[in-house]
């Protein structure tokens, strides 16, 4: 017993050193080279040693089998060497291809093979490291609320060498004499998703904030169409509109009469014709002419996807969604006036019936769903992460293994793997998802199905897994969203799916 305790201790002890090795690599690809490294979705930069292998033990949900911190050392070796461009790539599954095409695992092969292989895989993004960096695009939060301050974080985060998304600017009213303070402090602090990684620097004269090496200009401003972004070296931007105050065309559209403004985003359902991007499902319909666009709501985000596969797999023919929300900033912590049916009575000790419109608005992302659900909503004393109830009738049965091994599947090598994620435990609650990057998690063991007749729980981030939808969303505007490799496999394989007899 004795020996094997400490034959264990020596490998996680060596396990762990490797991982140590993999840090540099990983965020020196990133920077130098724009590339985001994952493992099945769990993306490796800024992870510590232990995070990184949590992540090689998740790739078990893809094989049964923990992935070998040695193969993915070789890979990143080899990445570095042959220098992509700008890519999103899942090292787990560029091990498991090369393993299925050579036969030898990339630890135990010859590195000129590996790299001959990585560059056939990434031929679309190899390009001459000579070659002009591309530059960056600027951001805007208009807004910065509980939405605009995790965007600031996710921004932060993923400005790497700057050739992508760069937030220079946030616009709000001012609230007090030590707004700028408070505003920096709310950045810093957070009592649902912990505190800021990294430092922070406040410049009250300048009034700007310097996170991470991002400098940010605080606009105070009421009206959209009297800032001028040019003055502070802002121009051609994105402006991210998080308020919720306008929703329209006419309201949306005062903030391209400002001067160095390019496109608007607004984080809630457009109204009108305004075009509501779903990332992984409609954002290939965003057009250069497209100046105006919403990323839909939370609860849209969740379900589409998982709505998407499933009806490309079995056909939809009508379905009822059922939303369990945390309580919003709008609702009140002691019963008050409320402009809203229900909404004036205490957030913290009741549970709220109210209306969603997510299941209506699904079908602006996923027009065959038109007419064919219903949903309600039910706001219940959680700060964050809610959890969509979705009954649906389909054309073809089938039952829960086969249900849950395609949704599986679909969270790992399908096209919707940054959407969708898939989880089976007995032992998970609401606030295990915090921080999901993922804009929805299918709970397995809690699905239902009985021949046509399906019930999935959809469990999301109502506030994070919403912000990362959105920054997709935004990347795809600038044209900055990157490759994803290995290519993404249709969410339905031929249909090789047998119906259950």
């Amino acid at each position: 017993m004795s020996h094997e305790f400490e034959a264990r201790r020596q490998d996680w002890i060596a396990r762990e050193e490797l991982a140590e090795r993999m840090i540099p690599l990983i965020g020196g690809l990133y920077r130098d080279h724009g590339v985001v490294t994952s493992i099945h979705g769990r993306r490796l930069i800024n992870r510590s040693p232990v995070e990184l292998l949590k992540a090689h033990r998740f790739a078990r949900q893809a094989g049964d089998v923990e992935l070998a911190v040695g193969d993915t050392m070789r890979v990143l070796e080899a990445l570095r060497e042959i220098a992509p461009g700008a890519a999103s790539i899942d090292v787990a599954r560029l091990v498991a291809r090369f393993t299925e095409a050579t036969g030898t695992a990339p630890a135990d092969a010859d590195a000129a093979v590996l790299a001959d292989f990585l560059r056939a895989e990434l031929a679309p993004v190899l390009v001459d490291v000579d070659g002009a960096r591309a530059e960056g695009t600027d951001v805007v939060l208009y807004g910065f609320g509980r939405i605009g301050r995790l965007l600031a974080r996710i921004l932060i985060a993923h400005t790497g060498g700057g050739q992508g998304l760069r937030l220079r600017a946030i616009v709000v009213r001012k609230g007090s004499e030590n707004d700028l303070q408070k505003r920096a402090s709310l950045l810093r602090r957070d009592s649902v998703h912990g505190p800021f990684q990294g430092t922070i620097e406040v410049d009250e004269e300048a009034n700007t904030i310097l996170a991470n090496g991002t400098l940010i200009q605080v606009i105070y401003s009421d009206d959209p169409a009297s800032v001028d972004y040019t003055a502070y070296g802002i121009d051609d931007a994105i402006v991210v509109d998080n308020t919720g105050r306008w929703r329209d065309e006419a309201g949306l559209g005062q903030h391209l009469q400002a001067k160095g403004v390019a496109r608007v985003l607004l984080t809630a359902p457009g109204k009108g014709a305004i075009k509501n991007i779903v990332h992984g499902i409609n954002h290939d319909s965003i057009e250069p002419g497209d100046r105006i666009l919403s990323a839909a709501s939370c609860t849209t985000n969740a379900i589409t996807p998982a709505l998407a596969a499933i009806d490309e797999a079995y056909g939809v023919v009508r379905g009822h969604v059922e939303t369990v929300h945390s309580f919003t900033n709008d609702q009140n912590l002691i019963d008050n006036f409320h402009k809203g049916d229900r909404r004036g009575r205490s957030a913290v000790l009741n549970m709220v019936i109210t209306e969603t419109g997510a299941a209506k608005a699904v079908s602006k992302a996923l027009p065959q769903l038109e007419g064919k659900l219903t949903g309600s909503a039910i706001r219940v004393p959680t700060p964050d992460v809610s959890l969509a109830i979705l009954n649906l009738q389909l054309e073809r049965p089938t039952d829960k293994a086969e249900l849950n091994a395609f949704l599986r599947q679909t969270s790992l090598t399908s096209r919707l793997r940054q959407q969708v994620d898939y989880i089976e435990s007995p032992e998970v609650v609401s606030t295990d998802f915090v921080g999901s990057n993922r804009a929805g998690i299918v709970d397995g063991l809690a699905t239902i199905a009985d021949g046509t007749d399906v019930v999935l729980y959809v469990w999301y981030d109502n506030e994070y897994g919403y912000s990362c939808q959105v920054v997709r969303v935004i990347e795809a505007m600038a044209g900055s969203h990157p490759v994803v490799f290995p290519e993404r496999r249709p969410v339905v394989a031929e249909r090789e799916v047998a119906p259950v007899s």
